[in-house]
């Protein structure tokens, strides 16, 4: 009987450390050769660690939310062998996948020797969900394939290895449906409770928003657009489309209307090192787009918005929203904004007070369109109304430059042709 030690892996990127985002095993599973047995993260990319033997899980490394740094002790699997050399980061083989939200369980003390788990049971009828909350066993993929079909994965059983929920197990459930749940009747208390431990992308947005909002004293800056004109050449553009362009939504025009405004107003197309006291404006025009993912909220950047017309930008900034939400989106295209631009779209809100995105100096925040009576000097017309609301770093943009900033940005939306006028 030996013991074999896995390591965490030198993931790339020129990184010391990563996050344990989960366990996909527990003390005392059985493993197999090229199974999977842990995912660990860094820079919104998740990697998933199999072993080079199979054995029974002995130790594990940490809790998932823990650093741990590369070449550490990662896991350790008792093997019917003599035993051998520990595994080098070079021996495992790391293989990309999108980005999981997972809560782990808390590592075990090493035991001398730990009976292996029970034979997985084959695809049963659903469960309901333990009230203990136990998280069931899958890949990221698997988890992010349930989340977007609105699958709680605790009413599964799994088909793989240790009760392992497989991407078949998925698929039969969405083809089969859940159990009908039973009739309730009246009213009754609830006493469940939930502490969900933020890791993975979770937890790097929490700290991002901790830097921006402490760091940067916010101004934010509210006014009206009347988008009549624009949403009239948007539907003509899209009804007259060819089959190879995407359908336009109002951002490629808010991006090129963003274009313009910044040449006026350098300053809000810049980042600030406030550590350094160093302010740096882009002639680049990078447009970060901030985008909601099953793994939370992320920033794709549209590179070179100067240098894209409507139809290119709105190209780019769909591939990058589907790689995104995919996992599949580089660093290199997640990195590199100098402005951002959120918005909710339909859910947009009537104001907004968008948080910076750190180091950068502005943000523009689109909030949803409502047709409303706008007078006209003779009589209420209806119009396509909606706000802008933008936030900006004080320490380097004054009030009266964010005005009029969106201002700009305001003449530039309500007489669309302005868009596309070189110069």
């Amino acid at each position: 009987m030996g013991e074999f030690t896995i390591k965490m892996p030198d993931v790339g990127e020129g990184v010391a450390e990563a996050e344990l985002v989960e366990w996909m095993v527990k003390i005392g599973d059985p493993v197999r050769e090229d199974m999977m047995v842990a995912a660990v993260m860094t820079d919104k990319a998740t990697v998933e660690i199999p072993t080079p033997v199979s054995g029974t899980v002995v130790w594990l490394g940490g809790e998932v939310g823990d650093t741990i740094a590369v070449k550490a002790p990662l896991i350790r699997i008792a093997t019917d062998g003599a035993g051998e050399e520990p595994a080098t980061p070079e021996t495992v083989d790391a293989t990309p996948e999108p980005p999981p939200v997972t809560s782990g369980e808390a590592p075990h003390t090493p035991t001398k020797s730990a009976p292996p788990a029970a034979p997985a049971a084959a695809a049963a009828p659903a469960r309901q969900p333990s009230p203990e909350f136990d998280k069931p066993l899958a890949a990221p993929s698997v988890r992010l394939l349930a989340r977007e079909n609105g699958i709680d994965l605790r009413l599964l059983r799994g088909s793989g290895p240790a009760g392992r929920i497989l991407r078949e197990d998925v698929e039969q459930f969405l083809a089969r449906g859940p159990d009908p749940a039973p009739a309730v009747s009246g009213f009754a208390k609830k006493t469940t409770r939930e502490e969900i431990k933020l890791t993975g992308l979770r937890r790097r947005i929490a700290e991002k928003m901790v830097v921006s909002t402490s760091r940067i004293p916010h101004i934010t800056y509210v006014e009206e657009v009347d988008v009549t004109a624009l949403e009239e050449l948007r539907a003509k553009m899209n009804a007259e489309r060819r089959p190879d362009q995407p359908k336009l939504t109002l951002l490629p025009f808010l991006m090129r209307a963003m274009v313009k405004a910044v040449v006026e107003q350098p300053d809000v197309n810049a980042t600030f090192d406030d550590d350094a006291g160093v302010l740096t404006r882009f002639g680049a025009v990078h447009i970060g787009i901030a985008t909601q993912t099953a793994a939370g909220l992320a920033v794709p950047v549209v590179k070179h918005a100067e240098a894209r017309g409507i139809w290119d930008c709105a190209s780019e900034m769909n591939r990058l929203a589907e790689a995104t939400r995919a996992g599949t989106a580089t660093r290199d295209e997640l990195t590199g904004s100098t402005i951002t631009i959120t918005s909710l779209g339909a859910l947009g809100g009537i104001v907004s007070t968008p948080v910076i995105n750190h180091p950068e100096v502005a943000i523009v925040g689109v909030n949803k369109i409502a047709i409303r009576p706008i007078w006209d000097g003779t009589q209420f017309v209806p119009r396509k109304m909606m706000n802008l609301s933008s936030s900006f770093d004080h320490r380097i943009v004054d009030g009266w430059n964010a005005a009029t900033f969106v201002q700009r940005l305001r003449v530039l939306m309500e007489t669309p042709a302005l868009i596309f006028i070189e110069g």
